[in-house]
């Protein structure tokens, strides 16, 4: 049995070879866009073994509020505890809220050189987490929290970037490109796997169509997704993407093997290729927040 097994394995090689096949080829090969010029690459590294040295600072977290139109909007601000001046950021939570998990992710950022505004628009409306229903007036306390946070007098810079996450990259997009933050206050854009499309909008919007918004975002962008995002957001996103470099917008998607949604935070079933793309997706934020703000 075992020489019939090992001469039909050795036939079905032979007959890949004579095909064109080898085996030591995958079956299926996937490209990720940052593959196609070697966005990855580092010569220091590659060349003489040097590996970046990310700055490293230990961070404060301050509960604050500030009144938009009469609504006092509820939020954290997430600051070096090294006195100086730092780089204005804001970061927008999504469907899942300002939580435990979501928290510690925001001071993550912080903890590269920068000052973080992060609104919290439920526990400023006391509304429960993973809302269906998207409300509008969230962008524009967004916007609000931008003009806010420019305000400061600890900030180094003039201007700000905006991060976000899952359907904070829509509250941004809108804060930039409908209420006009965009090149005057905010010079840089970065989100992880976006919504890009209006939560409200039918189904078939949110899987074929971007939210019409992109068209008129101006400022340099960057984008992480997981390969395992669900379609309908992996669609939008790659339209997005092309209809800003159509635009001569600088925009870059980073797409990471081997993870889905929430590789940033998550903590259930949390796998070694979770924490290698959170690691390098924050790093490649700040020096792409560095690079639009110093």
């Amino acid at each position: 049995m075992e020489k019939i097994i090992y001469l039909l394995v050795s036939l079905l090689f032979v007959n890949m070879a004579f095909a064109g096949v080898h085996p030591s080829k995958p079956w299926i090969e996937i490209n990720y866009p940052q593959d196609q010029d070697k966005s990855w690459w580092n010569d220091a590294w590659w060349q003489q073994g040097q590996l970046p040295t990310p700055k490293n600072y230990q961070v404060t977290t301050e509960e604050i509020t500030y009144n938009d139109d009469g609504v006092t909007v509820e939020g954290y601000v997430f600051k070096p505890i090294k006195p100086g001046k730092y780089p204005a950021v804001l970061f927008q939570h999504g469907r899942r809220g300002l939580d435990d998990l979501v928290l510690p992710r925001v001071k993550r950022l912080a903890a590269r050189g920068f000052i973080v505004l992060a609104p919290d628009m439920y526990g400023t409306y006391m509304q429960s987490p993973m809302p269906i229903q998207h409300n509008e007036i969230y962008d524009k306390h967004v916007a609000k929290g931008i003009d806010v946070l420019l305000q400061r007098t600890d900030i180094s810079s003039d201007k700000a970037c905006v991060v976000s996450h899952t359907r904070g990259g829509y509250m941004t997009l809108k804060a930039l490109v409908t209420h006009n933050r965009q090149i005057n206050k905010v010079v840089c854009y970065v989100s992880y796997y976006p919504h890009w499309q209006d939560p409200n909008a039918p189904e078939v919007e949110q899987v074929y169509q971007y939210a019409s918004q992109l068209n008129q975002l101006k400022v340099p962008t960057l984008v992480f997704i997981g390969e395992h995002e669900q379609y309908q957001r992996m669609r939008p996103i790659f339209l997005g993407i092309d209809i800003l470099k159509n635009n001569g917008v600088p925009a870059e998607l980073i797409v990471y093997p081997g993870v889905g949604r929430g590789f940033d935070f998550r903590m259930q079933s949390r796998t070694f290729a979770d924490d290698l793309a959170t690691k390098d997706a924050n790093q490649r934020t700040a020096d792409f927040i560095n690079k639009h703000l110093r």
